[in-house]
Order: structure tokens, then sequence, then C-alpha cells
């Protein structure tokens, strides 16, 4: 039975392409926000002087916004929150939820490394309260209680708070916090432009055989299996 869809060759989609006006400009700010958000200072700011693209928040905060990242990812919970009340008392104010999720990653951290009757205590002292006024709150509290109940915590069934990619995942929610703040996107454009462009693809080979992008790195076009 043939084929319904519409055959493109690469000819015809290649001169739709060219026809296709996008302007350097344009182009730029979009390195240059995922350059600023994904907080590679040194590269945006050689971006900047090569290109002329000019950003809206100062180049030198992103260093001051990696160093609470890196600090939440190595285990250093207390100098990033330090470090944001230094950078704007109002940041974790106004994200109570990012707060708690530090102060969480704080009693993990004295857990991981034993400090039992600490850990107990900061509980008590610092995220009790929290619990008592948030549900959502409470049941993370248990969670992370939880884990002083096993003798080998990190396979038991909250062991996933032990991992590499918590603190991760409370490093980018810092991050985000930080950017809002500055009054700048949370997240880069570039991704969210990539799964528009997977989604489309794949709205239309339903419809169409066309030259088809499926490595993204290098942005070639393959030709349609007809």
């Amino acid at each position: 039975m043939a084929s319904s869809k519409k055959v493109v060759t690469r000819d015809e989609w290649e001169r739709k392409l060219r026809d296709v006006k996008i302007r350097k400009e344009d182009m730029d700010r979009l390195v240059m926000n995922f350059l600023v958000t994904e907080g590679f200072v040194d590269a945006a700011d050689r971006f900047r002087l090569e290109s002329g693209t000019q950003t809206d928040i100062d180049l030198a905060t992103i260093t001051d916004r990696m160093e609470m990242k890196r600090a939440v990812q190595s285990g250093n919970v207390q100098e990033a929150i330090d470090k944001m009340n230094d950078l704007n008392p109002t940041i974790l104010e106004r994200n109570p939820q990012v707060y708690f999720h530090l102060l969480q990653q704080k009693l993990i951290e004295l857990i991981r490394v034993g400090k039992i009757s600490e850990a107990l205590e900061f509980a008590q002292q610092e995220l009790a309260p929290r619990g008592e006024k948030n549900q959502a709150f409470l049941k993370e509290i248990e969670k992370t209680v939880a884990l002083l109940l096993f003798e080998d915590a990190e396979n038991c069934p909250y062991g996933e708070l032990l991992d590499v990619s918590h603190r991760l995942k409370t490093a980018n929610e810092v991050n985000a916090a930080i950017l809002t703040s500055q009054s700048h996107e949370k997240d880069p454009k570039l991704p969210s432009l990539l799964k528009m462009l997977i989604w489309t693809q794949d709205q239309l080979d339903e419809k169409a055989a066309y030259p088809r992008i499926n490595n993204f790195s290098t942005a070639a076009l393959e030709d349609p299996a007809i």
C-alpha cells in the first residue's frame, strides 16, 4: 500500500530553510542566555567582548551564584545559606520551599557523617516547626529522619536522599531562586527550543517524509526513508 505521506526532497527542504530569516543578534542572545543561566562566567565574558552581546545581569554575580551551587553540591550547606543571605537576604525569605530543602539537605549531611545527636537536635529545632505548618514538609522530614533507623541507610527505602543526585537537585533549586531574584529566567532557553524541535519533528513525521535532524550535536539533515 502506497504511503499517503507527503515527500519533501532535500533540495526543497533546504530551500525552505534558507527562506527562514533568523537575525544573528537573536542567536547571540540565545547563546548568552545559556552561558549566563548555566554559570559559564568566563565564556560569557569572552562572548560579550567578541559579539557585543549585553546581558541583563552583572556577570560578577555569576561567580557568587556558582560558589553557592558548588557549596551545596559538595555538602557545605551552611556555607551556601550564609552566602545567599550575604548576596540578598530576601531570597530565602521569599522562597520558603528552597530554604526548607536547604535545611533538609543540611540534616542529610549530618546523618551522612554520623552526627546523630546533632542531626536529631537540628531536626527538632529547625525542621520540626516548619513541618507543623506544612504537611508536605512534614513528610519530607519523616523520610529524612527515617534514615537513622537503618544500619545501611544508603540501601534503605529512602536511600536516594543520600545520593549525590539529591545534592544536585537542591543546588539547582538554589541556582533557580537566585536567577529569579535577579529578574532572569531560571532555565536556559536553548534546551526548551531543542525540546520544541523534537516535538515538532515527531508531529511532522506523521504527515510527511522529509530530511530530519537526528544528531543534534551536528544538526546534520538525514534524507527521508522512502
